[in-house]
């Protein structure tokens, strides 16, 4: 078959797909000349939400509230260690096939600032659930608002981070996955996306799991799934552009008895500083540590 001048120039067009190099052959040219070992494949776009959650600063001095007995989230802020994990997986998913990647949150009004460092990075909107009423709740509150949200979305996935720095609970994304009857993925140091699957790849105790689920699905990824990229100087000032949406529970529906202390099943009832340390003695190793050891645990009657 001749080749069109287009063809001869190199030229490619993309209007109902993209076309890619792979393994030495064009994969989606619209060009009415293939070779014969080229084929047609069409790259499907993703809706992807991250859920976020702003943290107090790894350099903050963390205390309890004693009026409130739960973590003072009065200092600086900032965006949990493997959310920013996630919001960059979700990025390279996007550049990878196409799509739109949402980050989504549930926090006090300042939480914005940390919303803003994941639209610097290159998300394209940020959505944050935030009401004075909302403080205090735990996690099945939490999960209840976020699976609210989610529902509004409509994503095709939805990643978080592993675990937060500030509780270590490490169940929000289940309990969310849950409300939302999706399947899920945790502890993620590899994700693909293929068609309407989603496959990922994590380390065990004994080797790798490689877990595929179908989309919509709920994936948490740990900090070993990459590098996340600084945000540049075009995007941290472009972020500020960014559509950055702030609702209520009342917005999505939910009523005031299910956020908040009334919405949650966990209660604190006290709270106290750790005991001072008692007597303690240094034992250097000249030699006799070992004995010494032995004689101190002896002298406790430990042994």
């Amino acid at each position: 078959m001749p080749r069109s001048p287009a063809c001869r120039a190199g030229a490619r067009t993309r209007r109902p797909y993209q076309s890619i190099w792979t393994h030495g052959s064009l994969i989606g040219s619209d060009c009415s000349c293939r070779e014969p070992e080229v084929r047609l494949a069409r790259l499907s776009a993703v809706k992807i939400v991250v859920c976020v959650k702003q943290v107090p600063d790894a350099t903050s001095v963390r205390r309890i509230d004693p009026a409130t007995n739960r973590l003072d989230r009065s200092g600086e802020g900032a965006l949990n260690a493997t959310d920013v994990n996630a919001v960059e997986e979700a990025l390279r998913l996007k550049e990878a096939q196409g799509g739109e990647v949402v980050v989504a949150s549930v926090g006090p009004a300042k939480a914005v600032d940390s919303l803003r460092k994941a639209l610097a990075m290159g998300a394209d909107r940020a959505l944050l659930v935030s009401d004075d009423e909302a403080a205090g709740s735990d996690l099945v509150a939490t999960s209840y608002v976020l699976a609210k949200a989610l529902e509004r979305e409509v994503a095709d996935l939805v990643l978080f981070g592993q675990q937060s720095s500030d509780s270590d609970g490490a169940v929000l994304w289940a309990a969310v996955a849950d409300r939302l009857r999706r399947p899920m993925v945790s502890q993620v140091a590899e994700l693909t996306v293929d068609g309407g699957s989603v496959t990922g790849k994590r380390q065990t105790e004994f080797g790798y799991d490689v877990i595929a689920a179908p989309l919509p699905a709920v994936v948490a990824v740990s900090d070993a799934i990459n590098e996340p990229r600084y945000p540049s100087l075009k995007g941290i000032m472009g972020a500020k552009r960014k559509p950055q949406e702030t609702v209520s529970p009342a917005d999505l529906g939910l009523d005031a008895d299910a956020v908040g202390p009334a919405g949650s099943r966990t209660e604190v009832y006290a709270a106290s500083d750790p005991p001072p340390r008692g007597d303690s003695r240094t034992i250097e190793d000249d030699g006799n540590a070992a004995q010494a050891i032995v004689d101190f645990l002896a002298e406790k009657r430990l042994l």
